[in-house]
């Protein structure tokens, strides 16, 4: 069995930045068993795999350890593959998804995401969480995430939580967001995935489900722009809809070729 394989950092328009995804288009579904083991074999945050069908695509996310139900910077990248290798000239592409129908506009560089909207809703986080970070939140609220509010975009930067407390939970498919509102954009993040491979996700698309109605709420603002402060760094455009969110980027092929199993 042999099938294309591209890696492709988003939400940067350069490599080395942003989050690295392995994008592998299929004509036909494989075990997910398989599937599993191509993701841990490529050892990035998130594999996507995909099929062609009448009305678009069905896309499926894999880390090196589970399947997820949401991932957004590898639907980007699987966009990008689509639009700029496979040589679609759809302006709109549809994915089916254990999510529902997600949209990815194609306009020039840019790609953006029509992601559901996960709506935070104000939680008390474990103790275990909260005894892994120096620093303490100012709020507190949860979704499929746990999401720490703090108080400015100097401590997102200088966060260190210790890996082998958080690594005492199991929080999959979800993980703990830490945010503050930004010096020079609207808002910063950063996300951490106990017992993961990758513990510190680079950019993480699904995480801003959540982000962008908090903010848009608390900022009073539709449109925001966002970063997350991972060392690759990560540059969003986003804008509020209510039930739904749009995310916005860039991305970048790293790698081409193909899987031989």
């Amino acid at each position: 069995m042999q099938f294309p394989i591209f890696q492709v950092d988003a939400f940067t328009d350069k490599v080395f930045g942003g989050n690295p995804a392995v994008v592998c288009p299929l004509e036909y579904w494989i075990s997910a068993t398989v599937m599993q083991s191509v993701a841990m074999e490529n050892s990035v945050a998130e594999t996507a795999f995909f099929v062609p069908l009448d009305d678009g695509y069905e896309i499926r996310w894999f880390t090196p350890e589970i399947e997820m139900d949401l991932c957004g910077h590898a639907t980007l990248a699987t966009a990008h593959v689509i639009a700029r290798h496979l040589n679609s000239s759809q302006s709109s592409l549809k994915f089916h998804s254990k999510s529902g129908v997600l949209t990815v506009t194609v306009e020039k560089k840019l790609l953006t995401l029509n992601f559901p909207s996960r709506k935070p809703e104000p939680s008390n986080a474990p103790k275990i969480i909260l005894d892994a970070f120096r620093v303490g939140p100012v709020e507190v609220l949860k979704s499929r995430d746990y999401l720490l509010v703090f108080e400015n975009e100097e401590i997102i930067r200088q966060l260190n939580p210790k890996q082998g407390i958080l690594n005492q939970i199991n929080l999959d498919p979800g993980g703990i967001i830490v945010t503050a509102q930004g010096n020079e954009v609207d808002f910063v993040s950063r996300f951490f995935t106990p017992q993961a491979s990758i513990f510190e996700d680079p950019v993480t698309g699904s995480a801003h489900c959540s982000l962008i109605p908090y903010w848009s709420k608390r900022l009073g603002k539709e449109s925001m722009l966002a970063l997350q402060l991972s060392p690759r760094v990560g540059k969003l455009n986003c804008r509020d809809l209510g039930e739904r969110v749009l995310i916005s980027g860039e991305a970048v092929t790293y790698l081409e070729g193909n899987i031989t199993i």
